[in-house]
């Protein structure tokens, strides 16, 4: 079976450690990669690309904080979806912010989803096993449905 390879950009160290123990309590074995501001989002993805070799994987999808430093979600959004072969990468928008212009503003920036971070560690054990496993089949889905 596949390893499931995740890019997970989050400030928060309190946050990243609820996702790993969630996808763990969930028994999922993903690979978890975390970034903590949106440079390092585009620094690890573009030294991905930079040094692709024939088993150099690109992330099955990024969870995306919107709410970061050095650059924020919405600028990595448009700089991921502008990119040749990055834009081909679901991205998650994984936010405190609950807004509907916000909301609005990520899709039309070209987000793949839209998620409010639980409130719950119960809510969020959920969360991640119905994130993973609608993007576990991602390339079942053509990826033209993605950017919709």
């Amino acid at each position: 079976m596949e390893e499931i390879f995740i890019l997970i950009a989050e400030d928060d160290a309190d946050d990243r450690f609820l996702l790993q123990a969630a996808f763990e309590e969930n028994g999922f074995k993903d690979r978890l990669q975390f970034v903590e501001n949106g440079v390092e989002v585009m620094d690890y993805l573009n030294n991905l690309i930079e040094n692709k070799e024939e088993n150099t994987q690109l992330p099955r999808f990024i969870l995306l904080d919107l709410n970061m430093p050095k650059k924020d979600g919405r600028e990595v959004l448009k700089e991921l979806k502008q990119h040749s072969e990055l834009k081909k990468i679901p991205v998650v928008i994984f936010s405190t912010t609950n807004n509907e212009h916000e909301m609005r503003r990520c899709y039309e920036l070209g987000a793949n989803s839209y998620i409010t971070k639980p409130h719950n560690f119960e809510s969020l054990i959920k969360t991640v096993a119905a994130l993973r496993s609608y993007w576990m089949h991602a390339n079942d889905i053509p990826a033209s449905a993605h950017n919709n």
